[in-house]
Order: structure tokens, then C-alpha cells, then sequence
């Protein structure tokens, strides 16, 4: 474990340095301060927001999530986001797909995230709903959302229902890929 060093040294003693910085530079190893390094200029931490917005379907698109059960799925869902480390700020869906909105940490890998979101889910819909045909779609979309863009986003996710009365995935599916610019072939979409 790292020792933090306080941000004043009340005895007038030079604080003692961590290891190493980004750089690579070890200030116990070597007195001399690098040209350019800022001897007590200290970067506290990493800042970041990644966003996504991750859409994924039942393998094959079959109907399986019924209206009765949803809600306990999506609750899962979240409660299985928050395990691995992220934490949830939407989740809806219909029959066939779910929608999240997900905030992540730089040390997640989005698909090392999706592996156990998926594998504990389905594991979930096994177990509590007694459903063994049940399984998702090997792939997903997830595409990141702005500050900005958030709360509709949120509102979409809220929406899915009324939504797809007049919309099927494929096509929603298709809208999100052209608006974010991802290159793909229709054969790969079914």
C-alpha cells in the first residue's frame, strides 16, 4: 500500500516522495530533480466520466422476458452493475432486449464487464425464473454518452415500451450504429 504524504510538512522537512509518478521517476533513487517536474506540484488523482450505453438482446431475439419478471431482472441487473464495480444510472427494456446506462471506471474492460453481466444474469434467469431456454445474444452495443447527454438518454432507456410499439430492435439497432458512426454489415445485425 502507498503512504500519502500530508500536504504540508509542519517541521519544514521535505515531504517524503512517492516511488515513482506517471513518469517513472524515483525521487528516493535519484535527489536531483528532473528539468521540467514540479517539486510539489502533486496530480491528486485520475479524473474521468465514462458513460455507456449498452443495448443488448436474447439470443436470437425471442420474446422471453416477460412483463411479470422484468422489473426483478432489471433490479438484477443493477444490483450485478454495482457488484462489478460500476453503478447504474438507467435500465429498461421489452421482451427481447435491455438497455442500460452505465457509468464505468478507467480499470474496467467493457468486455470482460459484459462477460459477467451477461453470465450472472442469465445464470439469475435459470435459477429464480425456471426459464433454462433462456440466454442472451453473444454480442452488444455500447456507445458512449456525453454529460450532456445523460438525462435523455435516461429518459430513453425509461421510454422502451412505448418506444418499440412502432420500432423493432434491428431498426433501433441500426439508428444507434449510423448516429455513432460504427461501420457494420447487415448480416451480422440478425
Amino acid at each position: 500500500m502507498r503512504k500519502r504524504t500530508p500536504p504540508i510538512n509542519p517541521k519544514g522537512f521535505e515531504p517524503e516522495v512517492e516511488r515513482s509518478d506517471t513518469t517513472g521517476y524515483d525521487a528516493r533513487e535519484n535527489k536531483r530533480i528532473p528539468t521540467g517536474c514540479q517539486p510539489h506540484t502533486v496530480m491528486p488523482s485520475t479524473f474521468l466520466a465514462l458513460h455507456y450505453h449498452i443495448v443488448f438482446s436474447t439470443k436470437e431475439r425471442a420474446p422471453l422476458i416477460d412483463a411479470a419478471w422484468r422489473g426483478r431482472l432489471h433490479e438484477y441487473l443493477g444490483g450485478t452493475v454495482n457488484g462489478l464495480g460500476g453503478f447504474t444510472q438507467g435500465i429498461g427494456g421489452v421482451a427481447d432486449h435491455v438497455h442500460l446506462l452505465v457509468g464505468l471506471k478507467a480499470t474496467h474492460c467493457l468486455a470482460d464487464f459484459m462477460r459477467e453481466l451477461k453470465k450472472a444474469s442469465s445464470v439469475w434467469v435459470h435459477e429464480e425464473i425456471k426459464l433454462g431456454a433462456f440466454a442472451w445474444q453473444e454480442g452488444y452495443g455500447a456507445f458512449t454518452v456525453s454529460p450532456t447527454a445523460r438525462a435523455s438518454v435516461r429518459r430513453y432507456i425509461a421510454n422502451q415500451e412505448e418506444h418499440h410499439r412502432t420500432k423493432t430492435f434491428r431498426e433501433e439497432l441500426v439508428e444507434f450504429l449510423v448516429k455513432a458512426g460504427v461501420a457494420f454489415e447487415d448480416r451480422y445485425l440478425d
